[in-house]
């Protein structure tokens, strides 16, 4: 650009009332107990995602026949990509507040399918398990953000 057209749009840009919003706080990076949650978890997520993908058949020996491999398939692999997203934000320590809602929210949504569709006798008591360490995901995640609060 020309300096007088550079100067022109400078001036033009400058009389424009913008509001300034407040810088937002800086990122301190995840705490340890934010962090193991998040490890626990990619650690559970993404094999447990990928294994109807890759032997529904296998997967199917220890949770009962599925009547649309396709659906256990989709949401294995979204689990995996869940899991994966976590893990990720762990290994570059950066568990923030959406990383945890990811995290909790997954586990706790899986839980209450878990229950509700056993309860309905509609998936095999099986899954139990799967609830009882979903639930142990969302208590963690809840105490590592006491912890995180405490720290501030």
């Amino acid at each position: 650009m020309a300096p007088e057209t550079r100067g022109a749009f400078q001036e033009m840009r400058d009389s424009f009332d913008t509001p300034r919003l407040p810088a937002p706080p800086a990122w301190r990076g995840s705490g340890p107990a934010a962090n193991g949650v998040a490890w626990a978890q990619a650690a559970f997520y993404v094999p447990g995602g990928i294994w109807p993908i890759l032997s529904l058949r296998s997967f199917e020996a220890v949770t009962g026949p599925k009547v649309d491999g396709w659906l256990v398939k989709t949401v294995g692999g979204l689990l995996a990509v869940a899991g994966a997203a976590i893990g990720s934000a762990a290994a570059k320590r950066r568990v923030t507040p959406e990383i945890a809602l990811l995290g909790a929210g997954c586990a706790a949504t899986l839980a209450a399918i878990d229950i509700v569709y056993v309860a309905k006798r509609r998936i095999p008591p099986v899954y139990l398990f799967d609830a009882a360490a979903e639930i142990a995901l969302v208590a963690a995640w809840m105490a590592s953000h006491r912890d995180t609060e405490a720290q501030r």
